[in-house]
């Protein structure tokens, strides 16, 4: 299976039905039919079956699915299975807030240092983390094999930071500065801008007048 040919919707979906999943299971729930699963994340449920199907055959015809075994299954798949070592650049309130976030290492991702340029926020921090200079980045990011980068510095500084990400050996970036990084191919990136979202949704409340 090439994941390049799934598409990125399917991914998104995923995610979703992975939570959906876990919280499933907490409660003790043994079977599952993808109607149930639809519903509680909004998705028709042929939806649910084709997006499934670009990887197996997980559910007993007449039946549903096996809660735990498919958690198992789409976890396996999102990699979340295993550990993630991140690190955030930008030591301000975001980047703070997102380094104290227990969901991220809920989901396998967990966050080694922040790093900032400004000297003054260098330190040890409440949770135990620290914030290091930018001069430790490609030391840090080579000694704990981290792949993943969080940006979190305003968007004038963004791309300078996305370069040093890269020359420190991170292929997939999250970054919520608001602005388009210019990258190479083969590194990943995800844009995650709050104000598009905003303007989205003050845009459907336009419409509905």
């Amino acid at each position: 299976m090439k994941m390049l040919k799934i598409p990125e919707p399917t991914v998104v979906r995923l995610s979703l039905y992975s939570r959906f999943l876990n919280q499933a299971s907490s409660k003790g729930i043994d079977i599952i039919s993808s109607d149930e699963i639809g519903a509680a994340v909004g998705i028709p449920s042929a939806q649910v079956r084709k997006d499934l199907s670009y990887f197996g055959e997980f559910g007993i015809r007449g039946v549903g699915y096996r809660v735990r075994e498919l958690c198992s299954q789409v976890d396996k798949l999102l990699c979340v299975n295993q550990a993630w070592p991140v690190v955030i650049i930008g030591a301000g309130h975001l980047g703070l807030a997102m380094s104290g976030y227990r969901g991220l290492q809920d989901r396998g991702f967990d966050v080694i240092a922040l790093f900032d340029a400004n000297p003054a926020k260098h330190g040890e921090l409440p949770n135990g983390l620290s914030v290091l200079p930018m001069e430790k980045l490609a030391e840090t990011v080579r000694e704990k094999d981290i792949r993943i980068g969080i940006i979190t510095v305003p968007s004038a500084s963004a791309q300078q930071v996305a370069e040093a990400l890269i020359a420190a050996g991170i292929t997939a970036i999250i970054n919520f500065a608001p602005t388009v990084l210019n990258v190479p191919p083969e590194v990943e990136v995800r844009n995650i801008d709050l104000t598009v979202n905003l303007e989205v949704l003050s845009f459907n409340l336009g419409m509905r007048g």
